[in-house]
């Protein structure tokens, strides 16, 4: 079932719906806040197969998402990384805050060339004001491609 919400834009009113395969607590929570789901996550073609406060993991094609040289771009592994830390973070902060990007240090371990890249965000930290993850992204061979460090501002709504 597709959850749908109405978005306000300067300009006029628009129903866009939120993808069927993100958890139902997460789908809420950016409904209430009148978010929008046409977002970079969309256009990475990024798939969440879990997600809690503690942990969030998912997939995204290598193709699409390549450097000149045809590997898959450091930044769209960072991208996909905040992405993964950022929707634990929002379900660790809940309906009284919001959860926003603060700090993303990566290093990239070796290329992927081609299919989907699985990621997992792991809490190191879960506290009042901040919420730090690693998160591991690998090949479908479970290689390491990167590893990132993602940390988020916890502020009152």
């Amino acid at each position: 079932m597709t959850e749908a919400v109405t978005v306000e834009t300067r300009h006029e009113e628009t129903t866009e719906e939120f993808p069927d395969h993100l958890p139902a607590a997460l789908v809420e929570l950016l409904q209430e806040r009148g978010c929008s789901p046409d977002t970079l996550y969309e256009k990475l073609g990024m798939r969440i197969t879990e997600a809690t406060a503690e942990r969030a993991s998912g997939t995204m094609p290598v193709e699409g998402n390549t450097q000149p040289y045809r590997l898959l771009h450091g930044g769209a592994s960072l991208a996909f990384a905040e992405t993964l830390a950022s929707i634990a973070a929002i379900l660790h902060a809940g309906r009284t805050r919001v959860a926003v990007g603060a700090e993303v240090s990566a290093t990239h371990h070796r290329p992927a060339r081609s299919g989907l890249v699985h990621g997992e965000a792991t809490a190191i930290h879960l506290g009042p004001t901040t919420a730090t993850y690693e998160v591991l992204i690998k090949d479908a061979r479970q290689r390491r491609l990167c590893t990132v460090r993602v940390s988020c501002a916890i502020r009152p709504l």
